[in-house]
């Protein structure tokens, strides 16, 4: 191809990987939160003194879409889009980008299950409001996955940097 920069290409999969990261744990966020949001309306309005209790069950899948901005604002500044020089070999980038999946992925899939156990635990808090807390744990354990994600994200991304390619 006469006149394309191949030297963009690993700019390129490096920005693919924070868009992903990004738009996928948005995603599974956005569905998390939605699915929740219509099982806490529902109880709110059988009782709405529940507001509380069954808005912090729906805003737990909200997380996903948090730690996916995280890791896409944690890969732009280390390929220097938000500040310095963003040029990289193809290699780099390709680090970059699967660095970024497992937070994309994991954000994803783990936003939708994470809401089936928030929705199940508005039920509970329906019909029980003083189990309010145990409630909570159901959600909490898919919660830690995501974390794990999270953490695997953040360290391959800040060590790409060092790695001689």
């Amino acid at each position: 191809m006469e006149g394309f920069d191949w030297s963009t290409l690993g700019v390129f999969f490096a920005l693919l990987g924070a868009v992903l990261a990004a738009l996928m744990g948005g995603i599974g966020s956005a569905i998390g939160v939605g699915m929740t949001g219509q099982a806490a309306a529902g109880v709110v309005t059988e009782d709405p003194s529940k507001f509380g209790k069954v808005l912090i069950l729906q805003l737990l899948p909200g997380t996903q879409g948090i730690y996916g901005l995280l890791i896409g604002f944690v890969t732009l500044t280390q390929i220097g889009v938000l500040g310095g020089d963003p040029n990289m070999t193809l290699a780099k980038g390709l680090l970059y980008l699967a660095a970024c999946l497992p937070m994309a992925i994991v954000g994803m899939v783990s936003a939708k299950w994470q809401a089936k156990a928030a929705v199940s635990s508005i039920s509970l808090v329906a019909k029980k409001p003083d189990q309010f807390g145990k409630s909570m744990i159901f959600p909490a354990m898919v919660e830690t996955y995501a974390v794990l994600a999270l953490l695997i994200s953040i360290l391959a991304i800040t060590s790409i940097g060092g790695l001689p390619v």
